[in-house]
């Protein structure tokens, strides 16, 4: 099987990203965009997605962090897209519900190259520190926009605004994880109609 890794760069006027990623890692990362939080969420998601993610962001996050994260959303989507090659082999769908102490999150994947969001989260939810619910919305339409995937977050209840984002990462990272993941039943593309 070929290495499962990309390199993609993005840079605006708003925004300069580096990111490498290696789908078949240990969940080793070195992640630095300039939004202390982000960096703590993404270091979860490789680490229980079993992903190597090497990231270097520039934003202008001195007038808001809403263009460095949605740029991220499309720069590690779009590594997820190229490192998937034709996506034959892999399982293509994934699941994982995972708890954080009073937060519980459900995340359903289908790499199917239909992308499509549905982001519940609890009514009214207030910001971990800077870092608003909206942000995590705006990631996660990147990441299955650019990643060609159906991605479906439903956290089921929580209080803690850092624990319910916390329990969201760690589930999508386990989720790929899944869906990226190769079985040798599987020759082609997972799907009926013979093409994704």
């Amino acid at each position: 099987m070929a290495e499962r890794k990309a390199e993609v760069e993005r840079n605006t006027k708003e925004t300069r990203i580096k990111l490498r990623l290696n789908l078949d890692g240990r969940g080793n990362t070195d992640i630095a965009t300039g939004i202390p939080f982000l960096d703590h969420m993404l270091t979860l998601m490789a680490a229980h997605g079993f992903m190597d993610m090497n990231i270097v962001a520039r934003g202008d996050i001195e007038v808001d962090y809403h263009h460095t994260v949605e740029d991220l959303g499309l720069v590690l989507g779009e590594a997820l897209d190229r490192a998937l090659g034709d996506r034959g082999g892999i399982r293509r769908f994934g699941h994982a519900v995972t708890p954080m102490d009073d937060a519980l999150a459900d995340v359903a994947i289908d790499l199917s190259k239909r992308p499509y969001l549905v982001c519940r989260l609890p009514e009214g939810m207030p910001p971990a520190g800077q870092f608003a619910p909206h942000f995590v919305r705006e990631f996660c339409r990147a990441l299955a926009t650019r990643g060609g995937m159906n991605l479906h977050i439903n956290v089921r209840y929580g209080d803690d605004p850092h624990h319910i984002i916390e329990s969201v990462f760690k589930s999508i990272g386990r989720a790929l994880a899944q869906a990226t993941g190769v079985d040798a039943r599987i020759s082609g593309v997972r799907s009926t109609k013979g093409a994704i």
